[in-house]
């Protein structure tokens, strides 16, 4: 048995490195114009000066991120580090590409709906608007990237957790917790409300237990839980949803109620009067954390489907041959 099990090892961290090589030119030649995009990009943005407001700065740091990543993996490959540690990189270049492509993607929208849009025309609104374009071309790269890698995996019959549906589903809520953190970094959303303050220890929340569950599925650790890893995943799929619909209650609730404090009107925040102002106004950070709640909920409305299908299809297996019995 130690023989069989060494054997299949082996033979599995060969064709592992294999798969990896034959995608490898493909792959260095999309980073290498993912990284002439991101780099066009901040480039463009960083030359503006204090002119790019605040919305764009939160684009440059996500140009800037995928940029030193993707340079970080290039120089690794130059390194032929991913030989050494094939199972670890292929989890972790298909992960980052995916975490990428959604960046730039929100950063692409984000930017051209809250500020380019509302710049004059002239040097800075050209800038702006050739540094979204390079964000698109990134977007697509990235994109390109992941679904060359889902193809090679899947003509090969190797799997990956991003690759799956629950993967797929867990990347989308943490992703979105990380724009809704982008939102309520201004804490005078919610600083003078307990309901306020207990929505965002929610987001908080269900951002580790999505989190937990990735880094235990990409370090092939769930099955060391002294639980099943579909129950273990069931239970805490439960309680983000539950934990997310008293978001979704009482975030709405207390910030456009005017009966507890709320502004129910757009026009009644002086922060919204300035039409050309750089940022998003308090009222519009308020609306859009609503609605990325509710978006999150229904992912993880979605995760707790699955996870109950595949907790029932368990279920029924092992005990269909008691019954037969």
């Amino acid at each position: 048995i130690p023989v069989t099990s060494t054997c299949l090892n082996i033979t599995t961290t060969m064709s592992t490195w294999l798969i990896y090589s034959d995608h490898e030119f493909v792959d260095c030649c999309l980073q290498r114009m993912q990284l002439f995009s991101t780099c066009v990009a901040f480039s463009l943005v960083a030359d503006m000066g204090i002119g790019r407001g605040a919305v764009g700065n939160w684009t440059l740091s996500i140009w800037c991120f995928c940029f030193a990543v993707t340079l970080i993996i290039l120089i690794l490959q130059f390194c032929e580090f991913p030989s050494r540690f094939p199972f670890f990189w292929y989890k972790f270049s298909v992960t980052y590409a995916c975490y990428a492509a959604l960046l730039c993607l929100s950063a692409s929208i984000t930017y051209s709906i809250t500020y380019v849009q509302f710049l004059p025309y002239g040097p800075y609104r050209d800038r702006a608007i050739t540094a979204t374009a390079f964000s698109c071309i990134a977007y697509v790269l990235y994109a390109m990237e992941v679904a060359e890698i889902w193809d090679l995996y899947k003509l090969n019959s190797v799997t990956c957790y991003v690759l799956t549906v629950p993967g797929l589903l867990k990347m989308l809520e943490t992703f979105t917790a990380c724009v809704i953190f982008a939102f309520i970094s201004n804490t005078s959303l919610y600083q003078d409300q307990p309901a306020l303050r207990w929505c965002v220890a929610v987001y908080t929340i269900c951002f580790l237990h999505a989190t937990v569950v990735l880094v235990l599925n990409l370090g092939d650790c769930e099955y060391r839980l002294p639980i099943p890893f579909p129950i273990f995943q069931l239970g805490l799929t439960l309680l983000s949803v539950l934990l997310y619909a008293s978001a979704l209650v009482l975030w709405p609730l207390y910030q456009f109620d005017e009966k507890v404090g709320g502004q129910p009107q757009r026009s009644s925040d002086v922060s919204c009067k300035d039409e050309l102002t750089y940022s998003v106004c308090a009222w519009d950070q308020r609306l859009a954390v609503t609605v990325l709640t509710a978006i999150n909920l229904l992912i993880y409305v979605g995760d707790l489907v699955y996870w109950s299908c595949l907790f029932s299809a368990l279920v029924g297996t092992q005990a269909q041959p008691r019954g037969s019995q």
